[in-house]
């Protein structure tokens, strides 16, 4: 089921485009004669949260390292907080939060006093209306170390050690942070836990989240839109809700009768049921509809990219990737 969340907040002061924390337009980048990106096109907007998703090879990666300064763009214009990445300096890096797949290990630090030492770097760039970094000890209990701040690094087990990855990225109180496959190792208690972090984070603080996973369910409880990256361009972009039901505008319905299973697809399921009912009414059982799901939908709209089939709604969401 998808989590419903509030939309991000409209800017009650200054300009609409102050709300614009990424904007893209037309990215290209090649290496050697192989186009990796050929015009990635989106915006992100304050306290959004946007998730990423695309086959391997598909050139997320690549998206990801140029909006984050690490690698040089072929062509296009890309704003980040405002600055063109490729020229960032760290006040600006300051802004941004990651948290990748892996980083150098630190084993023989403590959680606590390594989350302090690097909250220390953000000292300068604090301000009374933009303070940084987090307090250590509201960070530790924030991501469910409290118990372990005092253990080493190396001391972690694969779930703990994720948390404190996220805890990194997020020590300077980011106003753009970007996950990679942020829960992978997490038992489903930590990973609820994750999830209720990031919709604090989006809704209290109003940060931007760019997400990559490969799990289509967390992609689809967490993010307030989609896009779909295949063949170096956004094949689809909206929310997981108007995704599924754009691509797919059938139902199954199942249910039982008499004893017998009775299963039939309607693109007009609610006044189906409602005529099934009128019909027979008590002698209906074990109802349930059933709509596409965004991995459905996402294995859909690859497919037919792939194929060179690319449907008109598909092409449509990418049109109004912008």
């Amino acid at each position: 089921m998808t989590t419903v969340r509030e939309a991000a907040p409209e800017a009650t002061a200054g300009p609409p485009d102050e709300r614009v924390v990424l904007d893209v337009s037309d990215l290209r980048m090649r290496y050697g004669t192989h186009d990796v990106l050929t015009g990635v096109n989106f915006v992100a907007r304050r306290g959004e949260v946007i998730g990423l998703l695309g086959p391997n090879g598909a050139g997320k990666t690549t998206t990801i390292e140029i909006l984050e300064g690490f690698r040089m763009r072929s062509a296009g214009q890309v704003s980040v907080l405002g600055q063109d990445p490729a020229s960032g300096g760290e006040a600006w890096r300051a802004r941004l939060g990651i948290v990748l797949q892996s980083w150098r290990d630190h084993g023989k630090w403590k959680v606590r006093e390594l989350l302090a030492h690097l909250g220390e770097y953000y000292v300068p760039y604090s301000t009374a209306r933009d303070p940084r970094p987090w307090d250590p000890d509201e960070l530790v209990a924030t991501v469910g170390l409290t118990e372990h701040a005092n253990k080493k690094v190396g001391q972690l087990s694969g779930g703990q050690r994720r948390r404190l990855d996220v805890a990194i990225g997020i020590v300077g109180r980011p106003e753009l942070l970007f996950l990679d496959e942020p829960t992978v190792g997490f038992d489903p208690e930590a990973r609820r836990e994750f999830h209720d972090l990031v919709h604090r984070l989006a809704d209290g603080d109003h940060t931007t989240i760019l997400l990559t996973t490969h799990d289509l369910d967390e992609a689809e409880k967490l993010a307030d839109r989609i896009l779909i990256l295949a063949g170096g361009k956004v094949i689809a972009n909206g929310s997981p809700d108007e995704l599924t039901r754009q691509m797919s505008g059938e139902a199954e319905i199942r249910w039982t009768r008499d004893g017998q299973r009775f299963v039939h697809t309607s693109t007009e399921s609610t006044r189906y049921v409602r005529e099934l009912f009128q019909q027979y009414g008590d002698k209906i059982g074990d109802l349930e509809v059933r709509r596409a799901s965004l991995e459905d939908t996402y294995m859909a709209m690859v497919q037919q990219f792939e194929t060179g089939q690319t449907s008109g709604t598909a092409a449509t969401f990418a049109e109004a990737a912008r």
